[in-house]
């Protein structure tokens, strides 16, 4: 963390709610958090991830103050608007490039970097605010600030990067390059946040009444339940209460919102005909009323039927067509009541398999493997882990062997453990490689091991060597300790050569031969300047990488003119 930040402000900037809290850098026992929703009658630890932005495709509004706007508008004026919700996901579930659009409500676009940028900008300017009513100071400097943004630890290196900026352009940070930004992965602010609860942080029972981090050797598995993904990792306390990271992030898209989509899929089985679909489009406002208390229900904790209010044009577009009672005649699990939908449990439970099956599968998967024989912890966090009905299923299957924990704020653990991380980032002393990283280089030809179609001439003296090897960095599976620098040496291929492109790929297989073979991707790349050619091909070009961060860092220097630089690379290139 860069020493002379006086505050650390970590944002949670989630799929479905975000929040943040802060705290002074010089001590973590006073981590605050914000409510939101007070002028609407709520009181909530994060508010909903929406941005509204007007005709003129100028920002609006954010979180609740952008959902209530977006209801009352006249549905005319509302088409004209850009209203967006869930859009994180598609740094998950998409090619993640600079330039990329996002679909707000309606089907109109904006920049996908406009939307995120806008969203971080408002957070910012609320928690300058903030910090400044807590502190009683009249100018808080925000150089003094050292930002955390929290990020699926399932993300790609460009999904990340594509945070870092968009914090850039809501000037956060003044370039990509700067230390007043950290990216913090989620589970892994969870687990911080987690580890030093004393038990009665947890809403589950424990025999063991000492903080988790009093305890080295303690193994436990974190699921980051969100409502775009889950997320999950296993850790173990080393001492001096450091993490170490003992399997790779693993997860998918299963998160609440899943729950979600299953619910309204059943409702366009209800009010079928078409009914639905027209609803959807024609008063969207409404529909939003109607999935925000769903969500409220969804998260409940308590094991009975559920009651969904059924607004006004849903009704009356229903009984323009027959009684509304007669949608419900073949309906399983639901049926009319006064203006309501009542909704079994049973029928609720059934919304949440497509989630529950795949991480009890996942969980299953990671806790069979015989290095995981000493877990004796599943951590839940995150909003959706509140949800009774996930926290039953997890605990019908897993609880004769391992004790179930999910902290009593579980929505707020990962934006009070990202502001520990953002105060000391060296906490988790190694992290395990989810890829094999590999850099593109070439060799001298030999006809006996490579392919001839790879085979390259030098133009200057007939040099022969071949081209696109596939040079592996660090291994899938790999331990890496995030203080250890990885060294390697390289030569240009052509003795005039001024300048020097690092390519840089990854594979889910062990190792590979070539960086064009099936299953390697291409990260990004980057060029290296290498002006003085006196020793031709034995100049020498030292790479520096540690590969145990949260992202990617390097420093190649050109030993013959002693130039060093921090290597940027652009993950975010088509």
């Amino acid at each position: 963390m860069a020493s002379e930040s006086v505050f650390v402000v970590a944002i949670d900037f989630g799929t479905s709610y975000s929040g943040y809290c802060f705290s002074l850098a010089s001590g973590t026992d006073q981590i605050r958090q914000v409510y939101w929703g007070t002028e609407h009658g709520l009181k909530t630890p994060k508010t909903p991830t929406c941005i509204l932005f007007n005709q003129n495709q100028e920002f609006r509004k954010f979180g609740y103050d952008a959902v209530m706007k977006y209801k009352s508008l006249p549905s005319s004026e509302a088409d004209n608007w850009y209203f967006f919700q869930n859009f994180k996901m598609e740094l998950y579930s998409t090619k993640v490039t600079s330039g990329m659009e996002l679909k707000a409500s309606n089907g109109k676009t904006l920049p996908a970097l406009k939307v995120f940028s806008e969203s971080l900008r408002y957070l910012k300017e609320h928690a300058l605010n903030t910090i400044q009513e807590a502190s009683f100071q009249t100018v808080c400097d925000q150089e003094e600030i050292t930002w955390v943004i929290t990020v699926p630890a399932i993300w790609t290196a460009a999904a990340r990067q594509f945070m870092r900026l968009a914090a850039k352009e809501a000037e956060l940070i003044s370039d990509m390059i700067s230390e007043k930004l950290i990216i913090a992965l989620e589970p892994e602010a969870a687990s911080l946040w987690c580890k030093q609860l004393p038990v009665e942080g947890f809403m589950s029972d424990s025999s063991d009444k000492k903080k988790f981090e009093d305890s080295p050797g303690i193994q436990y598995v974190v699921v980051d339940c969100g409502g775009g993904t889950i997320d999950i990792t296993v850790h173990e306390i080393q001492e001096k209460h450091y993490l170490k990271e003992l399997h790779k992030a693993t997860g998918g898209g299963w998160g609440g919102n899943r729950v979600d989509e299953n619910f309204t899929a059943f409702l366009k089985e209800i009010f079928d005909d078409g009914i639905w679909d027209e609803y959807v489009k024609s008063h969207p406002t409404e529909l939003q009323q109607m999935m925000y208390n769903f969500g409220l229900q969804k998260c409940s904790s308590s094991r009975e039927e559920v009651y969904i209010r059924c607004y006004y044009n849903l009704t009356r577009m229903a009984e323009g067509k027959k009684d509304i009672s007669h949608f419900f005649s073949k309906a399983k699990g639901a049926v009319w009541h006064d203006g309501m939908i009542m909704i079994t449990y049973e029928k609720m439970k059934s919304f949440f398999d497509y989630s529950i099956e795949n991480i009890i599968c996942t969980l299953r998967e990671i806790l069979d493997k015989p290095e995981m024989a000493k877990v004796r912890y599943i951590l839940l966090v995150g909003g959706f882990a509140s949800s009774i009905i996930l926290r039953d299923a997890i605990s019908q299957v897993f609880s004769k062997k391992y004790h179930i924990l999910c902290p009593v704020e579980a929505q707020v653990a990962i934006a009070k453990g990202a502001v520990l991380f953002g105060v000391n980032p060296h906490i988790v002393a190694s992290r395990v490689s989810a890829r094999t990283y590999g850099i593109a280089v070439s060799q001298k030809f030999d006809a006996a091991i490579h392919d001839c179609c790879k085979k390259r001439v030098s133009k200057a003296d007939g040099y022969t060597y071949c081209t696109d090897l596939f040079k592996k960095l660090v291994g899938i599976d790999e331990s890496v300790n995030i203080n250890e620098v990885s060294r390697y040496n390289f030569h240009p291929t052509e003795l005039d050569q001024k300048e020097a492109c690092f390519s840089f790929h990854c594979t889910e297989k062990q190792d590979a031969k070539y960086v064009d073979e099936e299953g390697v991707e291409f990260l990004g790349s980057c060029i290296v300047p290498m002006p003085d050619t006196k020793l031709g091909r034995k100049r020498e070009l030292k790479l520096d990488i540690k590969f145990g961060l949260t992202e990617f860092k390097a420093t190649c220097t050109d030993v013959t003119s002693k130039q060093s630089r921090a290597v940027v690379i652009n993950f975010l290139a088509v």
